[in-house]
């Protein structure tokens, strides 16, 4: 997960590739802009119908974003964002994932404590107030709360008509996203037939309640996409997981991508890298095509 270390480690990493000038670009949005052409916000896709929407769980009232093709019923995938949260980013990565046929959710995790977003366009976690004003309502999140919000959000996505409730739902996460997947996986086993961690952390660890733990208990294929510097700091984690998938009848394909640094999925992230996020999201459509058809 997001940490100060990982963020000296990217910043270090960062500064060697790009100028201020072009970190500038960056941080204002130019590379959304350049990473989805034709779905800038506020504008929809040709055949993309998008909103806004609000979801009732137990504990309140959850803002989300939806997007799906305009006609027929499709396939969904629950996107978990990073520590980030719900922002014009992920909300980009949802339409273009409805441009490819999927209806998709991404959820404001801290609902029970702010609405999205956050931040504003340009700033990151690299920076100290950053991480100071986000980090509180991440902890403030747990195993409980993600199951919780599981259950409502399948259950929101299954009233919908424009989701085909007899496929198996999607659920793609990136930093602190990773593990609720695999929660999710594990609360709605029925419902829940894919899973896609991107730069996804402590997806096992030596506690009690580890993540990795609960994958007997799935019925989902995954993709695991890890970052370099994240296998550098524990190259143990991804053997883990496979012995685990290994026992059990889920496939699973677990990469370490090389050359990438903790969060180069998102396209407003520093070190964001184009063209390891469009292999990842040609993996993730590949294992959708099979999983949930």
């Amino acid at each position: 997960m997001c940490d100060d270390i990982t963020e000296l480690e990217n910043q270090g990493f960062y500064e060697k590739l790009i100028t201020r000038r072009d970190f500038n670009l960056l941080a204002g949005g130019a590379a959304i802009s350049i990473a989805f052409a034709g779905c800038a916000p506020g504008e929809t896709a040709a055949g993309i119908t998008e909103s806004d929407v609000l979801i009732e769980t137990p504990d309140g009232t959850a803002d989300a974003y939806f997007a799906h093709p305009t006609t027929g019923a499709h396939a969904a995938v629950l996107i978990w964002p990073d520590i980030v949260g719900l922002r014009p980013a992920f909300k980009m990565m949802a339409k273009r994932l409805a441009s490819d046929g999927y209806a998709a959710l991404v959820v404001n995790p801290y609902y029970r404590q702010v609405k999205a977003p956050l931040v504003e366009v340009g700033q990151t976690f690299r920076d100290p107030a950053v991480r100071e004003k986000i980090i509180p309502y991440a902890r403030a999140l747990s195993q409980d709360t993600n199951r919780i919000d599981a259950k409502a959000f399948i259950a929101w996505l299954d009233a919908q008509p424009s989701v085909d409730t007899s496929r198996q739902i999607g659920t793609t996460g990136y930093c602190m996203g990773g593990p609720m997947t695999m929660i999710t996986a594990a609360t709605v086993p029925d419902r829940i037939g894919a899973g896609a961690s991107f730069h996804g952390g402590g997806l096992a660890t030596d506690k009690e309640n580890s993540p990795h733990l609960l994958i007997p208990t799935m019925s989902a294929d995954y993709l695991i996409a890890i970052a370099a510097n994240d296998d550098e700091r524990d190259p143990g984690n991804k053997d883990i997981l496979r012995e685990a998938f290994a026992a059990t009848d889920n496939e699973a394909e677990i990469e370490v991508y090389e050359g990438t640094q903790h969060g180069w999925c998102p396209p407003d992230s520093a070190v964001y890298d184009e063209a390891a996020a469009d292999k990842a999201w040609a993996r993730k459509l590949a294992l959708f095509e099979t999983a949930l058809s």
